[in-house]
């Protein structure tokens, strides 16, 4: 699969350390790699190499790396071959003019609601078919609350599917998993840190699965109602994610 790491914090948080430990991870996730910051703007860098072997991402852990609020991940293919189109994080922006970010360690393995984006996505993953699912749900159904419809798309693409991610609309933070123990926070300072594992010895804990957490600079403003669309990968799913890696 993939690994995922995020920060919402109420002041910027120095993340180096953070970040070479996670990218150090990428010798088994080693499909590509890309971060997102969300201070000053929308930043996004992305490349479909290595992350231990990319240029560009040793030259910005070369300096001093802080941020309030940012996302970061790094890709074992499971669909899509290796090229920036199928890069994580995906970005997209709505009619009323947010930017969505959207970075997905999962697998879609039953969701005909996503059919219809195979021709207009750029890419070939299923992750960047999730976020135009959501763009279109967010454009046709104004007149609802936003962390209500996320809440309820991340509730309907659970059931059969693995749905952990981090997501940013330009104000508020969102995260969700629904596969018990992939994803880890650390709380401290009025910071939260997320990450697929630990990556130090920390206070880490796992974040409960199958809820919605929204945040907003570090606080957490809303967590969903429990759905009960859990998912534990099993062989037969494995199987899957191999053939379709070996044939990349």
């Amino acid at each position: 699969m993939c690994e995922l790491f995020g920060v919402t914090s109420s002041h910027k948080v120095d993340l180096n350390e953070y970040l070479k430990t996670f990218i150090s991870h990428s010798d088994e996730h080693p499909n590509g790699w890309g971060m997102a910051f969300f201070d000053e703007g929308l930043t996004v860098y992305r490349e479909p190499v290595r992350a231990s072997e990319s240029k560009k991402l040793e030259e910005l852990l070369e300096r001093p790396i802080s941020s309030a609020e940012m996302l970061a991940h790094i890709r074992l293919a499971t669909k899509g071959f290796i090229e920036l189109e199928n890069t994580h994080p995906f970005v997209k922006k709505d009619k009323e003019g947010r930017t969505w970010t959207f970075a997905h360690n999962g697998t879609i393995f039953n969701a005909p609601v996503l059919n219809k984006y195979q021709e207009v996505q750029k890419g070939k993953t299923d992750s960047e078919k999730v976020l135009l699912y959501i763009m279109d749900r967010i454009n046709e159904e104004v007149s609802l609350d936003r962390i209500e419809l996320i809440e309820s798309i991340a509730r309907e693409l659970s059931e059969h599917n693995k749905l952990n991610f981090i997501l940013h609309d330009g104000e508020y933070y969102y995260v969700h998993i629904n596969e018990g123990g992939t994803l880890h926070k650390l709380e401290k300072d009025g910071s939260v840190i997320f990450s697929t594992q630990a990556l130090d010895d920390g206070d880490w804990e796992e974040v409960e699965q199958n809820k919605l957490f929204v945040y907003k600079d570090g606080n957490l403003i809303h967590e969903g109602k429990k759905h009960e669309f859990g998912h534990v990968t099993t062989q037969e799913e494995m199987d899957m994610i191999f053939m379709n890696y070996s044939s990349l």
